[in-house]
């Protein structure tokens, strides 16, 4: 099993190269549902690791996948820019699945 990334910037994407981490760089919605696509029919891969940016790009999509497939696990990382707070996504996770707010 193996790790994929989507990032909307190359110093993202070089960063996780280094460790060991392929993936792609894309800045369209159209470019990430379909980056996406690729990632999830990858048998091989088990984690996308997707920045903020893009998950904000395409939330329905995202969610929707979360909801309906087993494999593989997508999880939000911060952009370069480190401008989310972990706990506030979480939060917010908890908020629009449950509908209570932390």
């Amino acid at each position: 099993m193996k790790f994929f990334l989507l990032s909307d910037n190359i110093d993202t994407q070089m960063g996780m190269r280094l460790a060991g981490v392929d993936g792609v760089v894309v800045h369209t919605e159209e470019e990430v549902k379909e980056a996406l696509s690729k990632a999830v029919s990858d048998p091989e891969v088990g984690i996308v690791l997707m920045t903020k940016k893009l998950i904000d790009l395409c939330k329905s999509t995202v969610y929707e996948l979360k909801l309906t497939c087993d494999r593989p696990l997508i999880v939000e990382i911060p952009d370069r820019h480190a401008t989310s707070k972990i706990s506030d996504t979480i939060s917010e996770y908890v908020k629009e699945a449950v509908g209570i707010k932390l």
